[in-house]
């Protein structure tokens, strides 16, 4: 390559990744010396919109910012205003919280999985030209899909920003027939899951190890959804409340979004599947957990391409998780606790399909929003990415420029990223500066 000549990759159209980013590259004889992540979609100002709302708007308003994992904020909105509003949600209210978020994740992780991701591993386009060659996966994979969006829909009121969440717990609650109706195809969908999990572990994982901070929530009973505290590798276990107090949002002249750095070591942290699972590997039920040995995945695991193993384990997870809860529900006498309107503050923090979604409210008197923070999982693992970028430029810097093009989309992808919370464009500059 001539010295100073720019080089430019572009693709013209990323489907299979949500929302627009760039990526620039620099080097100087042969090594890399910068990775530079952007993300140049306007900011949509959904804290602004929720200013003046009444609470009870919240969570309809917050399935808006993501046709993906509506469930997360809506839930994320849920828990903190009711820690504002002093409410308890607990019994069989709880567990329908946790299986809505078992719905969410399986049908954003089989949805990431087997059509965004896996094509990458087996060197295909996309999940048209993969189904092509593979069309009884591609079958089985919508059909694991189709039973996670039946959860959604039962207890959201439909797939696509469900509208039965409230302050409190649900508009509506099912009857135990109805939860019973999709037992079986649960059942299947977990037998599939299970039956996928070894040909994912035989695919060809590059070679790229980081050191991480890992950061989730972890709850002492169970595999983390709606509550818990914060813990990281790192030592840290705080409640909810101090979030803030270790973890800061930052701006960079590059980015339109901002992006997260832990406050103690000044650096980005991970956050999603990989983070939940070596975190939690403990408290994952024993047919997840088994299902995690028999591919030999065990933490600590810190090759991030290796997150769509993760994925599977929790994929896994979900469905026994959902069939535990079918099988011991019973109908509330009411679909909600009790609300009322107060003044004050609170935080929460669930888990996204793709990691930790913070939010934080203030509502005055008459329960009006006067302040609200949200902090979703794509801005929190930002820096992780465009490290990650760093890590697998440097390996395979040596490789012709669309197939390095190619590995940095792979990259990216590992984290299933939601850019600012939608990636239709992503351009990749490759500079030799010396």
């Amino acid at each position: 390559m001539a010295k100073n000549k720019t080089v430019k990759i572009k693709v013209d159209y990323l489907a299979r990744v949500e929302g627009e980013g760039s990526l620039y590259v620099e080097t100087c004889g042969g090594e890399v010396k910068k990775v530079r992540f952007s993300i140049f979609e306007p900011p949509r100002l959904f804290e602004a919109f929720l200013r003046g709302r009444h609470f009870s708007e919240a969570p309809d308003i917050n399935a808006r910012i993501c046709g993906i994992c509506p469930v997360a904020y809506q839930m994320s909105a849920c828990h903190a205003i009711e820690k504002a509003l002093g409410v308890r949600v607990d019994g069989q209210l709880r567990e329908l919280r946790r299986l809505f978020y078992c719905g969410e994740w399986l049908e954003s992780h089989l949805l990431h999985m087997y059509l965004l991701h896996l094509p990458d591993f087996l060197g295909f386009e996309d999940a048209i030209e993969m189904g092509k060659q593979h069309p009884d996966a591609v079958k089985r994979a919508l059909r694991m899909k189709k039973a996670g969006n039946a959860i959604v829909s039962l207890l959201g009121g439909r797939e696509i920003h469900p509208i039965n969440a409230r302050i409190g717990g649900f508009y509506r609650v099912p009857e135990r027939a109805e939860l019973d109706s999709i037992a079986d195809e649960l059942k299947w969908a977990r037998d599939t899951a299970l039956e996928s999990l070894p040909f994912l572990a035989k695919l060809d994982y590059p070679d790229v190890e980081r050191e991480y901070e890992f950061v989730s929530l972890s709850h002492p009973a169970e595999y983390p959804f709606n509550e818990g505290n914060v813990v990281t590798n790192t030592g840290l276990d705080i409640p909810v409340e101090r979030f803030e107090d270790n973890f800061q949002e930052a701006h960079l002249e590059h980015s339109t979004a901002l992006y997260s750095v832990s406050k103690r070591f000044n650096a980005g942290y991970l956050t999603g599947p990989l983070a939940r699972f070596n975190l939690n590997y403990d408290r994952l039920s024993p047919l997840a957990k088994q299902a995690a040995q028999s591919i030999g995945l065990k933490p600590p695991c810190k090759n991030p391409f290796k997150s769509l193993l993760a994925r599977g384990v929790e994929v896994v997870y979900a469905f026994d998780e959902a069939l535990r809860i079918i099988s011991q529900y019973e109908r509330p006498a009411q679909p909600s606790a009790p609300v009322e309107a107060r003044e004050g503050t609170g935080c929460a923090l669930t888990e996204a399909p793709r990691g930790s979604l913070y939010h934080r409210y203030s509502v005055d008197e008459k329960g009006l929003i006067t302040f609200a923070k949200i902090t979703p999982p794509t801005s929190q693992n930002q820096k992780a990415i465009e490290d990650d970028l760093f890590a697998v430029a440097k390996k395979f810097i040596k490789l012709p420029q669309e197939k390095l093009a190619r590995k940095c989309e792979q990259a990216v992808r590992n984290y299933d990223p939601c850019i600012s919370c939608s990636t239709h464009f992503l351009k990749v500059k490759i500079t030799e500066s010396c």
